[in-house]
């Protein structure tokens, strides 16, 4: 059965930004069901690549906190710009794939991005955790 009887504007007026990595199901390690959130994903779950969407599910669609949600064992520890453009070569040197080394202060970061942004209202929660992709266990880092 579909969600077509839910609103657009989540029921939680939350939103969540999330990596893309199949190993994390950001609905199920927040306990959320269809309709409570917006779940924005990407490579890394960087704040950055999602502001676009943030600022409409804040804006127009009445969110009032965020959730970061980083994860271990991430793609995006594990490499480079360099080891990425050498392997597909100058056509990807245009993009900065925005890999990180330390998992916590990555999400630091995009907690004090969002928290900086004049994009996002000042009293908008913004909240960041890890899940351990091993134990199941989240950790609040911000």
């Amino acid at each position: 059965m579909g969600s077509g009887d839910l609103p657009a504007e989540p029921a939680k007026r939350l939103a969540v930004v999330a990596c893309m990595d199949a190993r994390l199901d950001p609905r199920r390690v927040l306990g959320l069901e269809t309709g409570d959130a917006h779940v924005i994903r990407n490579a890394g779950g960087l704040a950055r690549e999602a502001l676009r969407s943030l600022v409409l599910s804040q804006q127009l669609l009445g969110t009032r906190e965020v959730v970061i949600l980083h994860h271990t064992d991430c793609g995006m520890l594990k490499f480079q710009n360099e080891d990425i453009y050498e392997r597909l070569g100058d056509a990807a040197r245009e993009i900065d794939f925005l890999p990180f080394s330390d998992l916590d202060q990555s999400v630091r970061d995009d907690v004090e991005f969002l928290k900086a942004s004049p994009l996002i209202p000042d009293d908008v929660s913004i909240r960041g955790f890890v899940y351990d992709v091993k134990t199941g266990a989240v950790r609040e880092v911000a």
